[in-house]
């Protein structure tokens, strides 16, 4: 059987703890390899293969950094057909939302590739009497990234490449679930020329992942999962000094007004609730339809649309979605379907049931679509994370606005509408982090930020973007004078510039 192991200082590295975890083929639900999980010895070796490697990649000057990654991307669209049949097989995504994972990662290095502009400081000529002032950004040293299962190639990309290019070396925890493509990126990273040593892999499951919090040489951290571990990840690290940036949970809306073009908004939600089989914190799960007569005209075209969806193997080009990530979490999602029954909410579509002719042991799920959910329900306050759409009724523009407002997580959110003055009204007053206006899934692009509020994100820094260097990098300003003449009397008040 196939043995995943680190990532260290360049070189493939065999894990001593003698623990293993699984790697799943979710399309046969078959062990496809395991994986290595590591100690805190090991996490150690690779922060001092990071630290020796950082020294010097530091004074790499910042053009030299960026031809780096521009060959990263070069090799990454190379291999971008292997990279995603790599991924399907490990996640069970279709190919072609495998390829969109990696791409919305590469577009993230494109946006490294410009380092050299985006650490430009600032500079004031004679802020005082023959004085001037400048600032420059530096790297932090040793940075982490803690990524989840749900897109093993975006997120780390999302991370480390703004990391590297500002200077600093990188140890990469990637989901024990499907590892594969991380390593994949890291070895491309050397293979575009970043030293043996900038980017490491270490696997694992907590003990990794509190070593890596617990590393006194770690500087900062980044993480991307639940809530829960999001604040957990939060806590420790920033007690032990680190700056951390801590990605949670989601339970994204998408508010649907009365003069909506109904049709592009269903085929729109359709595609943001069910397209990955819902595993997406950028996903869209609860539907708001304003008034009776469009809940129940977006009812009926949901349910028009769930008649064609298809759900098959990752491979199949047809399908719209493919299994999700293992048996451990086709439960939790068909545990949560039955709460919802138990609360009573309606169960228009139930899809546990559904069973793939040829691949009946495959952790497959068919859509499903509940109506008449109520706010108090727990299957409405908590993250599903499966293919699971839900129709939560309100009478008035208030009510919709108040929904995603009051609820826990503020990821994302989404309003369908034609009146521009309703659509800025909510965009400026709804209390979440990202807004679509027509946009389902409202993920920026790279040169702008991500990053949600309330229970969706710890830390006062988003990813990528510019906030992305800020988070990789610390502010040194420089106050100079070089005098000439008589020597001046010392100074024992504050200086000013009068």
């Amino acid at each position: 059987m196939r043995e995943i192991t680190h990532f260290i200082d360049g070189a493939a590295v065999s894990g001593t703890s003698g623990r293993f975890g699984d790697v799943f083929n979710p399309n046969t639900g078959e062990v496809q390899a395991r994986v290595q999980l590591a100690t805190a010895a090991e996490v150690d070796r690779a922060v001092r293969s990071a630290l020796t490697a950082q020294r010097d990649w530091a004074q790499v000057n910042p053009q030299r950094r960026a031809r780096v990654m521009f060959e990263f991307k070069r090799l990454i669209e190379r291999d971008m057909d292997a990279l995603a049949e790599l991924l399907s097989s490990e996640h069970g995504k279709v190919i072609a939302d495998s390829k969109g994972d990696i791409q919305r990662g590469l577009e993230v290095i494109e946006f490294a590739c410009g380092i050299p502009h985006l650490l430009k400081g600032e500079y004031t000529e004679g802020a005082g009497p023959g004085i001037d002032i400048y600032s420059m950004r530096q790297p932090l040293g040793v940075a982490a990234g803690i990524t989840p299962f749900n897109f093993p190639g975006m997120i780390p990309m999302w991370m480390f490449g703004i990391a590297i290019a500002t200077g600093n070396s990188f140890i990469l925890k990637p989901s024990e679930k499907d590892p594969s493509v991380p390593v994949k990126l890291a070895e491309l990273m050397m293979e575009a020329g970043a030293p043996a040593g900038v980017l490491n892999v270490v696997h694992g499951d907590k003990v990794a992942v509190d070593a890596i919090l617990d590393h006194p040489d770690i500087r900062a951290v980044s993480f991307v999962g639940s809530s829960d571990i999001a604040h957990y990840v939060y806590s420790r690290g920033t007690a032990t000094g680190k700056r951390v940036q801590a990605m949670g949970g989601a339970k994204n809306h998408g508010v649907i007004l009365p003069d909506a073009d109904l049709d592009q908004a269903v085929k729109d939600i359709i595609g943001a609730a069910y397209g990955s089989a819902g595993e997406r914190c950028m996903a869209l799960p609860v539907v708001v339809p304003v008034g009776k007569a469009t809940a129940d005209a977006v009812r009926e075209r949901v349910l028009g649309e769930l008649e064609s969806l298809k759900v098959g193997i990752s491979t199949d080009p047809a399908a719209q979605y493919g299994p999700v990530v293992s048996q451990a979490h086709k439960q939790k999602i068909s545990d949560y379907i039955q709460m919802g029954v138990d609360e009573g909410a309606e169960l228009v579509v139930d899809g546990r049931g559904f069973s793939l002719q040829g691949y009946e042991q495959g952790f497959f799920i068919g859509p499903s679509l509940f109506d008449q959910v109520k706010p108090t329900m727990r299957t409405y306050q908590e993250e599903i994370f499966g293919p699971v759409l839900q129709i939560a009724r309100v009478e008035s523009f208030e009510e919709a606005l108040h929904l995603p407002s009051s609820h826990q997580y503020g990821n994302g959110v989404a309003i369908f509408t034609r009146n521009g003055r309703a659509a800025r009204e909510f965009a400026q007053q709804v209390n979440v982090g990202m807004v679509g206006i027509n946009v389902p899934i409202p993920v920026p692009v790279a040169y702008h930020t991500f990053g949600g509020w309330k229970r969706s994100a710890f830390g006062d820094v988003n990813q990528h973007g510019l906030e992305g260097v800020r988070f990789y990098t610390k502010v040194k300003t420089v106050t100079a004078r070089w005098p000439e003449g008589a020597v001046e009397d010392s100074a024992f008040v504050i200086p000013t510039m009068k």
